[in-house]
This record gives structure tokens, sequence and C-alpha cells, in this order.
């Protein structure tokens, strides 16, 4: 076995949207994997609230093609109910709160638009469902800007405690951006030399082979900065920027993931790239997509970040998202500094080790290391990787690793909010993004076009070269 799976306790879980993408595609199918598991106990309820109407009988139905077939399915499905419920209203309050249980641990899974947040916190509090122990997991987007994203903190607030508001990202719940953490602050081998000494530079990239299909109205709203950069890559960037917490526990982490957001410099207009994909006949472009012949919201932004404290003054983090590029690939890519001296001569070539941290779609890690290419004829060198891929070293153990949702869900039962964003980290994050958007709003460019199944703009090529650096390439 991979893991060590520890039962949690009884509980209600109540999905409000339960009939919507999310809860059918992520949510439901990761507590159906927990349950398999043996984490949930038969005791375990699950209610889904939405405003379609239909009976327990019928959402059941719909779980039952979501998940397909699979052994005890029937007995999870045995453990739904569903509620009609109106979010903004009162309509299904009180049936749900005669579903759920006085005696167990509850949790709200507020999986709806971010604009009902508010009005479910409200009425939780007014229908008595909110008890001490009462938990509340919300989804990005959390805010649009600084001034949204305080409006939805102090909603919350009104009805909760702080330490009762799981802000969830899927990416901290990934199996690759722990060991991150593990890699640093486990072993005396990295921790010595991830610092601006030994570290010549680190790369984040998040790139995606699909458009913005199914999403066009919330992101051409949104952008790549704000879906991406603002909430994803910044917590990849927290953590490995971050000092060593005092203990692996929620404050201590979170505490230090902020310091590493308020030492973010502002980004200057010169070390930002904006960029929208264009339809090459066969494939619409970003514009056909959204059905805005002259937008000018970014599917594509690269910039560099400078983290000013003692750590990494003068190492850049150079961040990279984007849509409809040459493939999947999510990596960060810690990239050491050059050997200070060659005793092999410049014949031999420049050589770096750099420890790339590939999050999806194959999880693990590598560590390109230089040794002697065999062979006679003089002392030749080349870079090899020393592998720590999941799926090769785990072999089929690896298809029992938990995915982000399965691990963040049962935190939330657990009560463990480390790998969650605090009310003031998120406030910082977009404290720093708002003046890069306003900026170049201000300079009204148009982001840049380029072609479906590249890298990027060209433009985002030059930001890295004009240092003599070059970005990875994009593998999936």
């Amino acid at each position: 076995m991979v893991s060590r799976v520890i039962p949690v306790d009884p509980f209600d879980l109540v999905i409000v949207g339960a009939t919507g993408d999310l809860a059918m595609r992520k949510i439901l199918p990761a507590l159906y994997r927990r349950f398999r598991a043996g984490q949930i106990p038969p005791e375990a309820r699950v209610i889904g609230a939405a405003r379609t109407e239909m009976d327990t009988a019928g959402w059941r139905a719909e779980v039952a093609s979501a998940l397909g077939e699979g052994p005890e399915r029937d007995a999870f499905l045995a453990r739904l109910d569903y509620v009609v419920l109106d979010a903004e209203g009162e309509t299904g309050w009180d049936a749900l709160a005669a579903t759920c249980r006085p005696d167990v641990l509850r949790a709200f899974y507020f999986s709806v638009d971010p604009h009902l947040f508010a009005p479910l916190a409200k009425r939780v509090e007014r229908h008595g469902l909110a008890a001490a122990g009462t938990r509340v997991v919300v989804e990005k987007p959390f805010g649009h800007d600084l001034a949204s994203a305080r409006a939805l903190n102090a909603a919350l607030a009104e009805h909760f405690h702080e330490d009762q508001v799981y802000r969830i990202d899927h990416y901290l719940g990934k199996e690759t951006v722990q060991n991150l953490m593990a890699v640093r602050f486990g072993n005396t081998l990295f921790e010595p030399l991830w610092n601006a000494q030994y570290v010549d530079h680190i790369q984040i990239t998040v790139a995606e082979t699909v458009g913005v299909a199914g999403r066009a109205e919330y992101y051409d709203r949104a952008g790549a900065m704000r879906d991406m950069v603002q909430n994803h890559i910044m917590q990849l960037l927290c953590l490995i920027a971050m000092e060593p917490p005092a203990r692996f526990e929620a404050h201590a982490v979170r505490d230090e993931k902020l310091k590493v957001i308020r030492a973010l410099d502002p980004v200057e207009p010169g070390n930002i790239v904006r960029g929208q994909y264009r339809g090459d006949g066969a494939v619409p472009g970003y514009r056909e997509d959204v059905g805005q012949p002259q937008s000018r919201t970014e599917s594509f932004v690269a910039l560099k970040a400078n983290v000013s404290n003692w750590r990494w003054a003068g190492t850049p983090f150079y961040l990279r998202t984007g849509k409809r590029l040459r493939a999947r690939s999510s990596e960060i890519a810690i990239v050491f500094k050059d050997a200070p001296h060659s005793i092999f001569g410049t014949e031999a070539g420049r050589h770096s080790n750099v420890l790339a941290i590939q999050l999806q779609p194959n999880e693990g890690m590598t560590l390109d290391v230089t040794i002697k290419e065999p062979g006679p004829g003089g002392m030749r060198l080349l870079d090899v990787p020393l592998d720590m891929t999941f799926a090769e070293t785990l072999g089929p153990d690896a298809e029992e690793i938990p995915d982000a949702y399965e691990r963040l869900i049962m935190d939330v039962i657990r009560g463990n909010q480390t790998l969650f964003m605090r009310d003031d980290e998120v406030e910082a994050a977009w404290a720093w993004t708002d003046p890069v958007i306003a900026g170049w709003q201000e300079r009204g460019k148009a982001p840049a076009p380029y072609d479906i199944g590249s890298s990027g703009p060209v433009d985002s090529l030059m930001l890295m070269h004009r240092d003599g650096r070059r970005w990875r390439e994009i593998d999936p």
C-alpha cells in the first residue's frame, strides 16, 4: 500500500451546487474513492443541495451515472440525500436543517458562484446550522480584485470564525506539491542550497492544451492573470520561496507563505508579457471561443518576479501560464548555478543541475546531474536525470495515490487548514496582482497573438533571452 488509511469521524457534508459540473466531476468521485478506501465511515452522509427539482432517488441516479460501475458504489449511494434549496431565498432551508444531524460534525461545500457565498453563509447561520464545529469550504475564484476579496472575507467573517473557513486550491492537494515541502525540509541535501547563493533562477510553468470552451463568460472577465497566477501559481511560488516553518501546522505554514507574498516586488512593465491564441483555420482562436471580436483578455501571461528578502534577493522567478499551448504540463524547475570554475575546459560546455517538479500530467521529480559521456575520446559531459516519477518508482501502487480533492476534503473533515488559504493571504495576493492588471489596462496594449500548439508569444522568449536564460521546453 502507498499510504496508511486513517478513518475520519462520522460527518454530514452538504454540497451546495450538488448538480453542477464540479460536484459531479471532482467532489463526489473523490468522496467515493475515500469511501472505497475505508476512510469514510458508513455512518457518514453526503447531502446534495441545489435548485434543481428532484428527489433523493433522482440525484443518486445522476451520481451513479457520474461514478460509473465500481465496487461498493451502491453502498456509497445509500449514504446520499438530496434537498431542493434556494441559496438566496428561504426554500428548502427547513428541510435541510431537518436532514442534518445535530450530533455529528457538519461541513458545507459551497460549489457555487462566489456571489452566492454571502447569502449562503447568512442562511446557514440563520437556520441554526452553524455550530461551533461547522466548516465551510469555498472554491475559487475568491474575488475578482482586492476590494471584492475583502468583501467576501468580511461577509464570511460575519457568520463564521476564520478557523471554520476553508478556501480550497486543489493545486495544494497534489502529491508532488506536498513532496516539494518534504524534499525541502526533510532532506539536508537541498535546504542548504535553497537560496540565492546557489540557485540561478526558478521557473514555474502551467501550460494547457485546451481553450476556454465552457468557461468563456467567466474567463473573458478574468484572464490568465486572475485565473491562474493570482492563486495557483502564487501558491506554488510561496511553497518554493518560504522559510522553514517552526512546525508543519496551519498557522505556521501560512504565516511563512504570507511573508513571501508581502516580499514580492511590484512587477515592472517590461517584465511581463501577455498573449492571446489565434485560430489556425481548423481550431478557433480565443476571440471566436469567447464570442468577443475585440477582446483584449489574455489567455497567456509570462512575467519575471522578484522576492526581496535575504534568501532570494537577486534570484528571479519566471512565471508562465497559457491556453492552447504545445502540451499539458505543470512544472516547477529550480535551476542551480553553474560550478564556479570548470576544470574540464570550454569544450565540455555549460551544465547545470536542475530539480524539476512535475505536477501534471505525470507527477514526480527529476534531478539533472552532470556525468561523463561514456566512451573514449576525452572528457565529454552530459546531463542525466535521476528520476523520481511516481508512476515508475511506485509501479502499480501509484494508482492508489489519492488525488487532490480526496486529500483536501478529508483535511476539511479532520479540521486541518494547513493546505488552505487564510484571509490575509488571499488579500495580500490580490494586493500584488491588482497593480499589475491596472498597469497594462492603463497602457492599453493588446495581448500579443500566438499560434495554437506553440510555447506562447515570441516576446515571452525574449523575457528570458535578454537575461541570458531560456525557458524549459513544454513537454507532456
